[in-house]
């Protein structure tokens, strides 16, 4: 686990509302952050260390310990919301000091007018319950609310004669434009035959420091025949704990888009479920070249079946925090390795 990976959310809950899954990502961010707090094992900078008990900044102890006596004295409390809603223009626009760079580009929240308790009170009266998705739902039914039945049916209401791919390519150029997308996105590829295979992956996994990798159950066994790391069946009965304390995990994929440097996951034997892709830090992908790769994503959806859950997977998990610091690993793998397996795979 990074140091800093927990803390490039602001648990705002709607990852966890958008997650196919139901995977309960603030959840998990909360309980890794208490093990950051904690102390213990963690990765620094793609080095594992011992990270001691944090302490804390002593201005953040202070205002915790103030905050702490104000809500254990309910007539301190109330007090110090009527001046500060009585005071309310006056609250300064910028923050001064170190706050003064953070202020420039953000907007300070006015403080509201009243007690919290009674602005908790009017709020729960007005039983504000809006989810994201209610919100994108009503959003689309509103736009097809002029949609009449009596229309063309759907594979030819919308002119489809778009092109198919950009441009001609032979199958070794769309194999290296695949590479090269791949490579863009900061995915690390390698290229091998069937017989060069188990020994590469297990090189991939001893130069990661593998010590556990997460298994489909379809997964050819061979392929990991020469690697020294413990196998972790993916089970319906694996815990969150046991994938996300696992270092790696190997699958195959259902297609791989070569302009776009997509690779898809269809959930297939060699693939496993979602959830073991998102949990390890290390993901190795196998593609059989050059069968499963395809110039376009038109191409991509005539191969893919819509009823399976599809993983697409452009480089390495990565976003942004509100700073626009690009963070990798938030929301899945920080490292993920291609390997084109060029002849029959086995």
């Amino acid at each position: 686990m990074d140091a800093s990976l927990p803390y490039a959310s602001s648990l705002c809950g709607a990852c966890y509302e958008v997650c196919p899954d139901a995977i309960d990502i603030p959840e998990v961010l909360v309980h890794l952050r208490e093990r950051v707090v904690e102390g213990g094992p963690a990765t620094r900078k793609g080095e594992k260390v011992v990270l001691k008990p944090a302490k804390g900044h002593a201005a953040e102890r202070a205002v915790m310990r103030a905050a702490q006596w104000a809500f254990s004295h309910p007539g301190a409390l109330r007090t110090g919301q009527r001046l500060a809603s009585r005071t309310r223009r006056c609250n300064p626009r910028r923050l001064p000091g170190p706050g003064k760079a953070w202020s420039a580009v953000h907007e300070l929240p006015p403080v509201p007018c009243g007690a919290i308790p009674r602005l908790v009170a009017a709020h729960e009266r007005r039983n504000v319950d809006v989810k994201s998705r209610d919100v994108v739902l009503d959003r689309v039914r509103r736009a097809l609310a002029d949609v009449t039945n009596d229309g063309p049916p759907y594979d030819r209401a919308i002119d489809r004669s778009y092109l198919r791919e950009h441009g001609e390519r032979t199958v070794e150029q769309t194999v290296d434009l695949l590479a090269e997308n791949l490579a863009d996105y900061r995915a690390i590829v390698h290229r091998t035959d069937a017989e060069g295979l188990p020994s590469l992956l297990a090189r991939l996994l001893a130069q990661h420091g593998a010590e556990t990798v997460v298994v489909p159950p379809g997964l050819p066994a061979h392929w990991l025949a020469t690697s020294d790391a413990v196998r972790v069946p993916d089970r319906s009965d694996s815990g969150l704990p046991q994938l996300e304390t696992s270092d790696s995990v190997v699958t195959g994929c259902a297609v791989a888009i070569a302009e776009t440097g997509t690779l898809v996951l269809d959930g297939g034997p060699d693939q496993g479920r979602r959830r073991i892709t998102l949990l390890p830090d290390h993901h190795i992908c196998l593609v059989r070249v050059p069968d499963q790769v395809v110039s376009s994503v038109p191409q991509a959806l005539e191969r893919l079946d819509p009823a399976r859950p599809l993983t697409w997977i452009s480089g390495p998990s990565a976003t942004s925090d509100i700073e626009l610091n690009r963070v990798e690993g938030v929301h899945g793998p920080r490292t993920l390795e291609v390997v084109l397996v060029s002849g029959e795979v086995r």
